[in-house]
């Protein structure tokens, strides 16, 4: 967390407000003293519509492998 004073803030916001974006926490102090933060609003997640999804999944083949096989095919081919 990183604080800043009031004046830089004023002068810096639309960087302030990038790096808040990127994840980063900030603490806005007036004579040394923290009095705000600037944090990310979380995002509300969107819905999935299900019958695209249904959609979506009918038109892919059917997988020929099981999970574990295809990890286990995946790592051997690392290997060599």
């Amino acid at each position: 967390m990183q604080a800043v004073s009031l004046a830089d803030a004023k002068s810096r916001l639309s960087e302030l407000v990038d790096r808040v974006e990127a994840g980063n926490t900030i603490d806005i102090t007036r004579r040394g003293k923290p009095v705000a933060r600037l944090t990310v609003v979380a995002r509300p997640r969107k819905r999935i519509d299900r019958s695209m999804l249904q959609a979506l999944t009918a038109t892919m083949p059917p997988a020929s492998d099981n999970a574990a096989d295809l990890v286990r095919a995946m790592r051997d081919d690392d290997r060599s």
